[in-house]
């Protein structure tokens, strides 16, 4: 059956019916001739004849070659499908990675002790087992790897990058300074610095680029050992009765990025970065530890220890506070250290700008220098920060921090 226009069926007609047309002989000849040979491509067989062989072989290579270009088609979209959802073999995520090779003890990756004259800090070991959690378009890896802390007793995940220029020829024997990344909300099970959706890894090589950064190499760790489906946090801190949460960022991480990577010997190489929560915990472990720790990043921070965990430890709550912490290295008149605020006018709580504002007026003096930007239409995410970051507290540790050094 065939169908006309309108919808109905119309009966399929024969060869025959067409030749015998009411205007007589001498007009069909013209028209079956016409049919018969067509102006645009090869003759056309009548109903019932068979196609020459000539003329199947190219419509059967044609046919041959469309069922090839749809296969290689399906085939892409598979393939992209399988990299999206990350399933082996079209992505090389959960595959090992070396950003080195520390030593098995206390000397560096050639086996050579360290030269007590160096800044620069070989990797000590033992080397971590690092997959690869993502590749960066510029072949850089973001790596996973589980800690078991040895000095607070914690287990978790801890993220790390290396910009590229780590593995530069002309780099080799050079330290890299290292930046430690706390994400806010519960930062747990993951840390979302390690997701490039928001750039942070691309904006350092971009900065460093551009004269406006370091090329820190990254840690970002857990900040929690649990979510905050309650509305529990641990502040960064070693609350009693809790997991040692300060002494995993303070002590565990670092040392792991000591053991297995190129890093700074003095704290001039050392920095913590972090929104919201993990701006606070920022803000605490540089004024909580100056001796290890130069500078902070602080966006969107909380500026006062609030954790519902520190009911019943109001000592140690004080003694984790910035402000008091603060107040010590101003009586003390050191060590200095350099933290940059960065806020959003259009946070959702809007006490964070005044709190913040604040505690500069309060803290902000002798060897607590700081610097504050506003970020125009700013929210409290890490959207807002990540650009920001970019138009001056980036600049403003990296002036006052060391790296690459031999």
């Amino acid at each position: 059956m065939s169908y006309s226009p309108d919808g109905q069926h119309q009966p399929y007609r024969s060869e025959g019916q067409y030749r015998q047309q009411p205007y007589g002989t001498s007009y069909a000849q013209p028209y079956e001739s016409q049919q018969r040979q067509p102006p645009y491509g090869p003759p056309q067989p009548h109903h019932g004849e068979q196609e020459p062989e000539d003329v199947r072989r190219p419509r059967r290579g044609r046919r041959w070659l469309m069922a090839g270009v749809s296969f290689l088609a399906l085939a892409g979209i598979a393939a992209g499908v399988m990299w999206h959802f990350e399933i082996p073999p079209f992505t090389d995520k959960g595959k090992d990675v070396s950003f080195g090779k520390p030593a098995a003890s206390g000397k560096g990756a050639t086996g050579a002790k360290q030269d007590p004259n160096s800044k620069a800090l070989m990797p000590t070991g033992p080397a971590a087992e690092f997959k690869n959690s993502m590749t960066l378009n510029d072949g850089t890896h973001v790596a996973v790897t589980v800690l078991d802390g040895k000095k607070s007793g914690f287990k978790g995940k801890v993220w790390v990058w290396a910009p590229k220029e780590y593995n530069d020829p002309k780099f080799a024997k050079s330290g890299f300074p290292v930046l430690i990344a706390l994400p806010g909300g519960a930062g747990y099970p993951n840390n979302y610095w390690m997701g490039t959706d928001l750039g942070l890894q691309t904006s350092i090589s971009k900065w460093y680029a551009e004269g406006k950064s370091k090329p820190f190499l990254l840690a970002m760790p857990v900040l929690n050992p649990s979510g905050d489906e309650k509305g529990i946090y641990w502040d960064g801190s070693d609350i009693p009765g809790q997991p040692k949460m300060g002494t995993w960022l303070t002590e565990d991480v670092p040392d792991l990025m000591k053991a297995n990577f190129r890093t700074i010997k003095s704290r001039d190489g050392w920095a913590f970065m972090g929104s919201s929560t993990g701006g606070f915990a920022s803000l605490k472990s540089v004024l909580k530890h100056p001796d290890k720790f130069k500078a902070a990043i602080c966006s969107g921070p909380d500026v006062v220890p609030d954790s519902p965990l520190w009911k019943g430890h109001d000592k140690e709550k004080t003694e984790n506070d910035p402000g008091t912490l603060a107040k010590a290295l101003v009586d003390k008149k050191g060590p200095e250290v350099y933290l940059a605020f960065q806020v959003g006018d259009n946070e959702n709580n809007k006490k964070t700008l005044p709190d913040v504002q604040k505690w500069i007026a309060t803290y902000g003096k002798g060897p607590v220098h700081t610097s504050m930007r506003v970020i125009p239409n700013g929210q409290h995410n890490a959207k807002s920060y990540v650009p920001s970051m970019g138009e001056g507290p980036i600049q403003f540790i990296s002036k006052v921090m060391e790296g690459p050094v031999e």
